[in-house]
């Protein structure tokens, strides 16, 4: 692996072939071309008045706990928090000073603005540090910007992938100076309270870059300035064994399991669309590698990554995903390896399916904009402190990511509601319920919906301690809750009264919940 090969030009019969499609691009024009697409990859948050991230209204009802709950006396009663420092907190701290300035969705919407924005400047800022100028791997890179992680909404893994990036230039410009290590132990800790991940992806790259120049035990020590997390994550460890939750998982079919998400690595809107990208990426990242055109640089790490993937449990101290978020970068931290210098066309070309592919995901947030506001008209009528039971239907099979999921966080932030879909392990999150028991978190308001399955909700847990069920789903239900009464039904939802609570019975779960 080479750290900068050549540029070849393209030849037909032995003679140069002239034309500025086929030239080099001077090192402005890759510059600008990179900064415009990266400016261009907020569309979907600018076309959206609700950003269409499955877990963003989860968040946005933590917030409101988080910042409200002292002076709510619903908020006091339904929720409990409290503050835990870990490596997981990005958009939490991030939230506190801008929704003093103004409304927290409008806070919330801004920090998916810099999320994004932050990512593909990341992007450029680590392909710029290398080589001086902005080639097909930077471009490349800039279409992880909007993977599936974030899709998912997981807003402090994005600040801190994007802090990563940051501070891996930083590491590359700074390179010989002495001072480096003592600055990047506070740059460590930043990017870790951002989230884990990101820092885990900020020492697995800096590895790669000190590998890449000394093959040796130099190398393993060289990110010591960033382990200065390591006494954190031991107690969040024996937090972690507290609550009697599982300290890492690998799924029920690990096989399986791995094989899905690897399929899924660019899941967006098109299935076909996607497969073809990452066939496409893995056949350049391959082909590159096996005729020595990556740059070492990078290469080393992208190939850690990948392999941590397969090695990395689903589930880390209450984390989702861990190794999938593995494949994302490692995948996009791959593409900046690519080093080849390439004429125009090709990163014309390149340009050209960030932006095809950016044109489906705005679109799809446009019209899903659209529907979670038709699905919040609903429940504008009911009154402050409702207790509500949210059911919604994901159809298995279907390959976009379903983003209305977390839709009831809404009712929290609006109605300072008790709903039933928060992220609250006990010992793990800072959040926490005070009613309902353990059918109110996480995932236990999904409808794993498939044909032939059955959908008796008879005896559905969470709906016997609210005011009122609301379902979210275009297949009708074959039962209710009991003594549900309809009083608003469309083609894709219907809110039903709910008798006053009753005491704790034999409980039920969605069908085909874990």
């Amino acid at each position: 692996m080479s750290a900068e090969p050549p540029f070849e030009q393209f030849n037909v019969r032995g003679r140069s072939r002239p034309g500025w499609l086929w030239g080099e691009p001077t090192p402005r024009e890759s510059f600008w071309l990179g900064l415009i697409l990266a400016v261009l990859a907020l569309l979907p948050v600018f076309v959206a008045q609700y950003p269409q991230m499955v877990d963003y209204p989860a968040h946005l009802a933590r917030y409101h706990v988080m910042l409200n709950r002292d002076s709510n006396a619903f908020l006091q009663a339904y929720y409990g928090f409290q503050w835990r420092w870990s490596g997981n907190l990005g958009a939490d701290l991030l939230i506190i000073p801008l929704a003093q300035l103004m409304s927290l969705e409008a806070a919330g919407k801004m920090i998916v603005y810099v999320t994004v924005l932050l990512n593909g400047l990341g992007v450029l800022a680590v392909e710029w540090s290398l080589r001086r100028r902005i080639g097909i791997g930077g471009l490349f890179g800039l279409l992880f910007v909007w993977s599936p992680a974030m899709l998912l909404g997981f807003l402090n893994f994005g600040l801190s992938l994007a802090a990563a990036l940051f501070a891996f230039a930083l590491w590359v410009r700074l390179d010989g100076r002495k001072w480096r290590a003592p600055l990047f132990m506070p740059i460590g800790l930043v990017v870790w309270l951002c989230h884990v991940s990101g820092w885990g992806t900020l020492g697995v790259m800096v590895f790669g870059y000190e590998w890449h120049k000394d093959k040796s035990w130099r190398a393993f020590v060289a990110p010591w300035p960033l382990m200065l997390p390591f006494a954190a994550l031991i107690g969040l460890s024996i937090a972690g064994e507290k609550s009697g939750g599982e300290l890492y998982s690998y799924g029920k079919v690990v096989g399986t399991y791995k094989w899905a998400i690897w399929r899924q690595a660019m899941r967006d809107t098109w299935r076909w669309l996607d497969y073809g990208t990452l066939i496409g990426i893995g056949v350049v990242l391959v082909g590159s590698l096996g005729l020595r055109r990556l740059d070492g640089r990078l290469a080393w790490a992208a190939i850690a990554m990948l392999a941590l993937s397969l090695v990395l449990p689903r589930h880390i101290i209450g984390g989702d995903y861990v190794d999938a978020r593995m494949i994302y970068t490692g995948l996009m931290v791959g593409c900046l390896a690519l080093s080849w210098r390439a004429p125009r066309l090709v990163l014309l070309l390149a340009a050209a399916l960030f932006l095809g592919r950016l044109g489906l995901t705005t679109h799809t947030w446009y019209t899903e904009s659209q529907r979670t506001e038709r699905l919040l008209a609903m429940i504008d009528p009911l009154p402050q402190g409702v207790k509500i039971a949210s059911l919604v239907e994901t159809e298995i099979g279907v390959w976009p990511i379903n983003p209305q999921e977390h839709i009831a966080g809404y009712a929290v932030v609006r109605k300072d509601a008790l709903v039933n879909m928060h992220f609250a392990l006990p010992l793990i999150h800072m959040l926490t319920i005070n009613e309902g028991g353990k059918y109110f978190r996480d995932p236990y308001h999904r409808l794993l919906w498939k044909k032939g399955r059955k959908t008796d909700m008879t005896t559905y847990a969470p709906a016997r301690y609210v005011d009122w069920f609301w379902y979210v789903g275009q297949h009708e239900l074959d039962a209710l809750p009991r003594k549900a009464e309809v009083t608003l039904r469309t083609d894709e939802a219907l809110l039903a009264r709910m008798p006053p609570p009753r005491p704790e019975r034999g409980l039920a779960k969605p069908p085909g919940d874990s």
